[in-house]
């Protein structure tokens, strides 16, 4: 009883506080009616033993004792005396701020700057790595992953697979038989949900677009625990072999675009590859799917409809094939259960279901199930992003600490002039925790204005970098939030940086000797002896900033590199797009027919110089490969001899402006009819060709069926897939040899601008087929910066941290100079006095900042090699240790030490003897 009687007061304490707090006029007028009241009382008592009532009132008053006494007592009891003093504290921070504007100006927005680019950072961090799904209890679901070696069972997949870091694969996809068995003998999970998403043609209301479609089974929103913010959701019912429900929920995002919000949604059609799809519910907001947490598919369909309106290849249809895996799968595991132990249930199911599903020959391994966390989807952004943010999240660290150690410096200045008033307040009777507590409160109101400024610039800038990071011609926003936990990070951040900078010159302060601080004559001994901290200061700083300029001329280095690199081809008034006809409409050969249609369509419009459409898009990030089996070499089987490839219109190396070294270019005579032909690059040439002519010689592309394909001509290397890889062997062919080619990107040669050109496409596209958009319109040149948004980032941020690291320099050295040269005003008179040039006292003053520079410069080159090595896979074209990015480094920061220092050297050398003299 005692222990439980202990524990309701100390929890009933706060919450006496707070209503003493909030209601403080009451408490206060309560406190005044009870002293009131025994005033009353003790005066009618001595009224009562015969004591007139005005020496009655007299004697009670004196008994009584000072109302203001009794009041203290109170307010200390419920814990409100601190509070009080810690208002007037603030009150009397506020005060000493508004004294000196300029300094309060120059701290504030340091801080608003470093705690806002930490804030911007932070909340880019946890929307990437941090955040979870929409759904509710996300923790409790799990991704199922395998991974597999070198002899893996599974050679066919589509969608998400990685190279094993061992060797092998790594994936979190199954076949849809593998998908039903998992589930169907499931004992540790809730249940199995599975789903596929990808890009489609999509008609809205007669407007023809690009629409991401998820493929989901019936129990997917269920497992997700999602209800629909308008109809229903997709049940099990619409999703089963043979299902003529063809229903869509559709996204929130979608909702608002194409309808308004409006009911009448429900109901509609919409025509997905051609197929409609009759819309039953509309998602809840803020719902993104089970894949990431960033954006949302547009449209939800039955996992069945996968034949009906995304068929591959000669198959088509994927439901019924336990040899292609391409189902993502997600789960949520029971309670009670471990994951160890559902890994290792599921870790049996799987294998049971690969041999009662697929043919298992010999010396096939089977791949081993791993559970992993599910709650952010399938982690895609995290794996991407994970170093590139972490490297942000220091650098942006290293800024604050860049900021904080400036704001201490100036504070140690500050501290040193008010160390009179100081040890007034000593020799008054403050003690010195009073001291210390009322300095601390001046560096958290100080960081409280900082901090409510880098809040309000985090909320501006959080879009930035998404923005960096988004294609020109990306309609899709990902937009960041700031939420609760953005708030409580500035805050933590804002309480941090206050704690930092604001600690040491209060405890130096509070350490003051009253009897020495009061003396005029003691004062340049104590402020020269502080100066020292100021100065270690200060070399911290220029550490740092050596630090954050050399990091940002790596990354500046590494984009002129990137955006140097000859590609191979010219990029100049190159507009792309992609056309992708649906295949149930365009089956083999019909799509041929259409890109016929469509390049001589487009070669006929004003002001178009040439067209080459092609498979793979350059520069895009995007590769194809395919068998390349020389006549007279053997064919292991094993896709060994694949070669990259790119299939091609007959007019494309003159439209991209790829030069034909040997042989000829495709032409007219190449037909459907004719010779099969190729061209190979100069680098495939000489893999497979060396010491040899390659032109005239044989090779097969799809295995011993199909027929030789002779190699007609030999063109320069380019880049493929992207700018850091160098130029691939890679061979040719035209489009229209082909049996089918699906979708093509088309590159048009012209000098109009791309607004005056889009139009017209889009009316060629139109007038083949009103179903059919074009897709990601561009230029060469912006789908070549694509290529290097995460080096362009980088370099965009680690300049303005660079830059914003000079300026704090630049006033932390000036600050420490001008304080030095004030403090030794009457050494600097002397020195004139017997006999010193103004030229010497100046350059002693300059010799100080450089070598206060030189010692920063030095700890900072240091730090920036260890950075350089971890970061050295996102550079390219320099080394870690780049010698002329360390000469620049070093040079910005000499100059800027010498440029902050020039004005206080020359104040010193201005300084008059006798003035100097006399003031001493």
């Amino acid at each position: 009883m005692r222990l439980r009687s202990l524990i309701a007061g100390i929890a009933s304490r706060p919450r006496s506080w707070m209503r003493a707090v909030v209601r403080r006029d009451k408490v206060e007028a309560e406190m005044e009616a009870e002293l009131a009241h025994h005033l009353e009382n003790l005066t009618a008592d001595l009224v009562r033993a015969g004591h007139s009532s005005q020496e009655a009132a007299r004697r009670a008053r004196i008994a009584l004792g000072a109302a203001t006494i009794h009041k203290e007592g109170m307010r200390a009891s419920l814990g409100l005396r601190w509070w009080d003093e810690f208002w007037a504290d603030l009150r009397y921070g506020f005060r000493i701020l508004r004294k000196s504007p300029g300094f309060t100006a120059i701290a504030a927005t340091s801080l608003a700057l470093a705690i806002g680019a930490n804030t911007t950072i932070f909340s880019l961090a946890k929307s990437l790595l941090y955040d979870r799904l929409s759904v509710p209890h996300a923790e409790q679901l799990r991704l199922l992953r395998w991974i597999g070696d070198q002899h893996n069972v599974v050679h066919d997949m589509w969608g998400d697979f990685d190279p094993a870091p061992g060797g092998g694969m790594l994936g979190a996809i199954y076949s849809y038989p593998v998908y039903q068995q998992l589930r169907a003998h499931n004992q540790v999970m809730q249940d199995l949900l599975a789903f596929n998403e990808d890009s489609m043609n999509a008609t809205v209301h007669g407007n023809a677009q690009r629409a991401v479609v998820a493929m989901v089974s019936g129990n997917y929103f269920d497992v997700l625990g999602t209800r629909p913010q308008l109809g229903r959701n997709i049940q099990p019912s619409d999703d089963h072999v043979g299902s003529m429900n063809t229903v869509a929920v559709i996204s929130d995002g979608l909702w608002e675009r194409a309808f308004g919000r409006s009911p009448a949604a429900l109901g509609q059609t919409i025509n997905v590859n051609q197929s409609l799809f009759t819309i039953v519910g509309v998602a809840p907001r803020g719902f993104t799917g089970a894949k990431e947490v960033q954006s949302s598919p547009d449209v939800f369909v039955p996992l069945t409809m996968q034949p009906l309106i995304d068929p591959k290849g000669d198959k088509g249809g994927f439901i019924d094939d336990p040899d292609l895996w391409w189902v993502n799968v997600m789960g949520r595991i029971k309670s009670g259960v471990s994951d160890a132990q559902a890994q290792a249930a599921l870790n049996v199911a799987l294998a049971a279901a690969i041999r009662g599903t697929m043919t298992v020959k010999a010396g096939d391994s089977m791949p081993r199930l791993e559970l992993d966390d599910g709650s952010r989807g399938l982690g895609f952004a995290g794996r991407m992003f994970k170093k590139p943010v972490y490297v942000l999240m220091s650098l942006t660290g290293f800024v604050l600490l860049l900021a904080c150690a400036n704001i201490a410096n100036l504070l140690l200045a500050r501290g040193a002039q008010r160390q009179r008033e100081m040890s007034v307040r000593l020799a008054l009777g403050a003690g010195r925790g009073r001291v210390l507590r009322q300095l601390l409160s001046e560096s958290l109101l100080l960081a409280g204005i900082g901090g409510a400024g880098g809040l309000f610039l985090g909320y501006l800038g959080r879009n930035t970098i998404p923005k960096i990071m988004s294609n020109a011609w990306d309609q899709s926003q990902f937009n960041v939030p700031v939420d609760w936990g953005v708030f409580a990070f500035a805050t933590a951040v804002t309480l941090l940086t206050g704690l930092i900078f604001g600690l040491a010159p209060a405890w130096l302060a509070a350490r003051s000797e009253v009897s020495s601080s009061l003396k005029e004559s003691a004062q340049t001994t104590t402020r020269r002896r502080k100066g020292l901290g100021g100065k270690a200061i200060v070399v911290f700083q220029i550490a740092l900033s050596t630090l954050l300029v050399v990091g940002a001329g790596l990354f500046l280095r590494t984009l002129f590199a990137l955006d140097s690199i000859d590609v191979g081809f010219r990029t100049a008034h190159l507009v792309l797009f992609e056309v992708a006809p649906p295949k149930q409409r365009y089956g083999p050969g019909k799509d041929v027919q259409l890109h016929q249609r469509l390049e001589q369509a487009f070669a006929a419009l004003p002001g178009v110089e040439g067209t080459g459409p092609a498979s793979t898009a350059y520069i895009a990030d995007n590769m194809n490969n395919d068998d390349f089996i020389p006549e007279g070499e053997p064919d292991s089987g094993d896709h060994g001899g694949a070669e990259d490839v790119n299939v091609v219109g007959n007019t494309f190396f003159q439209t991209m402006g790829i030069p034909i070294i040997a042989g000829r270019s495709f032409g007219p005579q190449d037909t459907s009819t004719s010779q099969k032909v190729a061209i190979i690059n100069q680098s495939l040439a000489k893999k497979r060709f060396p010491n040899m002519n390659a032109l005239g010689k044989r090779f097969r592309a799809d295995g011993p069926a199909e027929a030789w394909i002779q190699i007609v001509g030999i063109c320069a290397d380019t880049r493929y897939a992207n700018l850091r890889d160098p130029a691939p062997p890679q061979f040719f062919m035209p489009y229209v040899q082909q049996k089918d080619v699906g979708g093509l990107t088309y590159a048009i040669r012209t000098q109009l601008d791309l607004s005056q050109l889009a139009p017209a496409l889009r009316r060629v596209v139109q007038k083949a087929d009103r179903d059919l958009p074009i897709i990601d319109i561009r230029t060469q040149r912006e789908q070549i910066d694509s290529n290097m948004q995460l080096e362009r980032m980088f370099a965009a941020l680690t300049t303005g941290f660079g830059v914003l690291a000079l300026a704090l320099a630049c006033v932390g050295i000036y600050g420490i100079m001008a304080y030095t040269v004030a403090n030794r005003r009457n050494e600097i008179g002397i020195r004139l006095a017997l006999g010193a040039q103004p030229g010497q006292v100046r350059g002693m003053i300059l010799r100080e900042s450089t070598w206060l520079a030189l010692a920063g410069i030095v700890a900072g080159v240091g730090a920036a090699l260890a950075l350089a090595r971890l970061v050295k896979s996102m550079l390219y074209g320099i080394q870690s240790y780049d010698p002329l990015t360390m000469a620049c480094g070093v040079s910005i920061l000499l100059a800027v030490a010498l440029a902050a220092s020039w004005i206080p050297a020359r104040r010193a050398a201005g300084v008059q003897p006798m003035e100097a003299l006399r003031h001493e």
